[in-house]
């Protein structure tokens, strides 16, 4: 599902309502616990956190007026879903991550490469989602970046 927002608070209003709550709780636990540097606002359509235009310059490789995206999330049909380029770019934090989902999750991880989804919305783990967003600074985002894109 794609909505048309040009704020978190307008992406946010138009979800649907018994997911509001839980949407702001993860946000608040991204926006917490990411490390200075990260911004975030609106991008592809979803509340994005992302390394600014005037941190990096050379932004988004594929749209290099785009700022370099780090963690998106998103209310899909049936999941509210988080979409994270470090633990796609690097794989001692996927690793970290699935080992580390059962001990806060009784349900299966949902995933695929950097998409995290949670179809039971009671069952988020905050806690989880709070410590993965303090694992990466924005100089270690970059240097992985510009490592992965600039072979």
């Amino acid at each position: 599902m794609t909505y048309e927002a040009n704020s978190p608070e307008e992406y946010i209003a138009q979800i649907p309502e018994e997911r509001q709550q839980a949407f702001q709780k993860l946000r608040k636990t991204i926006a917490d616990n990411l490390p200075s540097g990260f911004e975030e606002g609106m991008l592809y359509k979803m509340i994005g956190y992302y390394v600014p235009l005037n941190t990096y310059p050379d932004g988004y490789h594929c749209q290099p007026n785009t700022p370099l995206p780090f963690i998106n999330i998103a209310s899909q049909k049936n999941s509210i879903n988080i979409y994270h380029s470090g633990i796609y770019a690097k794989k001692e934090l996927l690793d970290w991550f699935v080992a580390t989902y059962p001990k806060h999750c009784k349900r299966k991880l949902d995933m695929g490469k950097s998409c995290i989804r949670f179809k039971k919305i009671d069952e988020i783990p905050y806690g989880l989602i709070a410590e993965l967003c303090s694992k990466m600074s924005v100089e270690e985002w970059i240097e992985i970046y510009e490592t992965n894109t600039k072979k």
